[in-house]
């Protein structure tokens, strides 16, 4: 058996440091923004070279309030890309705003800086580039778009903590970035958490306004915010786990590199690695079009895929009037992506034994 993830193995090898934080919190008596958050957003913000990190609730709430924030919303367009996870597209319709689906190039999965350009309108507000599978959006040339038609960019660096583009980490590429702590992220929690990092001090304090119900002193409600906090226990898990997030990161690299040895001139070689960046894989994505076929001979010998992500944004039932739209790469991305198992919980023979088995799927899928 060679699972996908293995939560239980991997957030094992952090005891009993993630136990004794836990007491901590307990012993203190303060559950919801008190000093294990303080902490950790000041330990995160100097990990993404930021001046601030502000702790929300999700990633979706991280992206929706980081629009709130730059007042988008009724009216304006904000260009998401059109093959990533629905949150990308889901902060923008909460938010009021109207998401504009961009396509990858023909031959990559990351938002195409070209047709985003393309794609500009009067009403366009913001950019949302998403670093998706881990690997960093085209920030530079996305940046240079956006400052020549005055823009906001928006990272959705949900899926990336601790890439890099040029040196520099997602997270501080853009004009904010949201991410997500989500117990399967390359950093996450034992439950549900986000963060928004940027380097605007007016920003940061609109935004804690923001995830607070408006209110920065208590009782006094300068906004209409919501309630949206990363609470003390995973603050401190999360604070335990960071240390090690870059150790983490360079075995995933390492496991990457295996998997493009041993996939290399196949159908399921994994796709390049875009100059002057450090992807940190948090998912090992292949292509083929017969996907299901490959995924059931390897589930047939004790490997667990996933599919990130079978069905299109646009193809969504909670996007039914955006069916009609003529988005081939997301259609086509949809239907053939694969993920092969990835992660710290796994070592490098296991990586092999996956490869091989995929190899043997694909010869039996061409006999």
């Amino acid at each position: 058996m060679i699972p996908f993830l293995d939560l239980q193995r991997i957030n094992a090898s952090f005891e009993p440091a993630l136990g004794r934080a836990v007491a901590r919190v307990l012993a203190s008596g303060r559950y919801v923004l008190g000093p294990e958050l303080e902490a950790f957003e000041s330990e995160f913000a100097a990990y993404c070279g930021t001046r601030h990190a502000v702790g929300v609730a999700n990633g979706l709430d991280a992206l929706q309030l980081i629009l709130r924030a730059f007042d988008i919303g009724v009216g304006d367009e904000v260009i998401v890309p059109s093959h990533t996870f629905v949150a990308t597209w889901l902060a923008v319709s909460k938010a009021g705003a109207t998401p504009v689906p961009v396509e990858p190039e023909a031959d990559g999965f990351l938002i195409a800086p070209a047709r985003v350009e393309a794609a500009i309108t009067p009403r366009t507000r913001a950019v949302m580039a998403v670093h998706l599978y881990g690997h960093p959006a085209p920030m530079q040339a996305l940046r240079r778009i956006t400052q020549r038609h005055g823009l906001h960019l928006v990272e959705d660096a949900a899926q990336a903590h601790g890439a890099r583009e040029h040196g520099q980490r997602v997270g501080a590429l853009g004009d904010a970035a949201a991410f997500s702590f989500y117990p399967g992220k390359n950093l996450g929690a034992l439950g549900d958490g986000g963060a928004i990092t940027c380097q605007d001090d007016a920003l940061a304090l609109r935004l804690r306004r923001l995830r607070n119900y408006g209110a920065i002193e208590k009782y006094r409600h300068d906004v209409a915010g919501t309630n949206s906090r990363l609470d003390e226990v995973q603050a401190a898990i999360l604070r335990v786990k960071l240390p090690r997030l870059d150790a983490d990161n360079a075995q995933r690299r390492e496991l990457a590199a295996v998997y493009a040895q041993e996939l290399r001139a196949s159908p399921l070689a994994p796709w390049s690695v875009r100059p002057d960046t450090e992807p940190v894989w948090h998912l090992m994505v292949v292509q083929h079009e017969a996907r299901e076929r490959i995924a059931r001979a390897l589930a047939a010998k004790g490997i667990e895929c996933g599919v990130h992500y079978p069905t299109a944004c646009h193809q969504q039932g909670a996007y039914a009037s955006m069916r009609s739209q003529a988005l081939p790469r997301a259609e086509a991305l949809a239907s053939s992506v694969l993920s092969l198992p990835m992660g710290p919980h796994l070592g490098a023979e296991d990586v092999r034994t996956v490869a091989r088995c995929a190899l043997h799927a694909i010869e039996a899928v061409a006999a």
